[in-house]
């Protein structure tokens, strides 16, 4: 049966050289499967230097996003406090309109101007605390300083009970409480002139 398949395919000399070209292919196949083997393992490493690159610019385009938000946060912040003082620049103009906006009690328009003014200073240091333009120290100096004076010491005293209910982390109650540690220090002092 052998022979007659042999002898019907050209015989055994004709076998053997279909075996040496199935062979010859045999390594070129190999060789092919190699060569994209190499292929594919050069293409992972190159997709994953990419995905790599690709996470860094996410990464990157995500902190400008926060910073740019953080920038839009503090130029609405900006203009909203320069509201409040064309708001009490006008309040302090007119005192008849002082008595529509105004929760600090006065017993004469001027008493009620140096109020309001007091209230501008105040958010003032509250901007600039937010913004990092002074330190907890030199706050604390520029308190010690307005609190010394009698119209802030009104202000202080009549707008103390709104703002111990502050969120304790907004920067207004940090600089409340900053002013508090102000008075509590020029309080332990005692009066100018006193000796301790």
């Amino acid at each position: 049966m052998i022979d007659g398949a042999e002898w019907a395919e050209g015989g055994r000399k004709a076998a053997t050289e279909r075996s040496a070209v199935g062979d010859y292919f045999g390594g070129v196949s190999a060789l092919f499967s190699g060569l994209a083997l190499i292929l594919l393992i050069a293409t992972l490493l190159f997709q994953k230097r990419e995905l790599r690159m690709q996470r860094e610019d996410l990464i990157l385009q995500r902190q400008e996003l926060t910073a740019s938000r953080e920038e839009l946060r503090r130029s609405a912040e900006a203009d909203l406090r320069g509201l409040h003082v064309q708001l009490t620049q006008i309040a302090m103009a007119e005192p008849a309109l002082a008595e529509v906006w105004n929760d600090v009690p006065a017993d004469s328009p001027q008493e009620l101007r140096q109020s309001l003014f007091a209230n501008l200073t105040f958010s003032h240091y509250v901007l600039v605390y937010s913004w990092g333009g002074v330190t907890e120290g030199e706050l604390l100096r520029y308190a010690n300083s307005l609190l010394r004076s009698p119209a802030f010491q009104r202000y202080w005293e009549a707008t103390r009970p709104s703002k111990v209910n502050l969120p304790p982390d907004s920067a207004e109650a940090r600089v409340f409480r900053l002013f508090e540690q102000a008075l509590s220090e020029l309080s332990a002092a005692g009066p100018p002139g006193s000796a301790h």
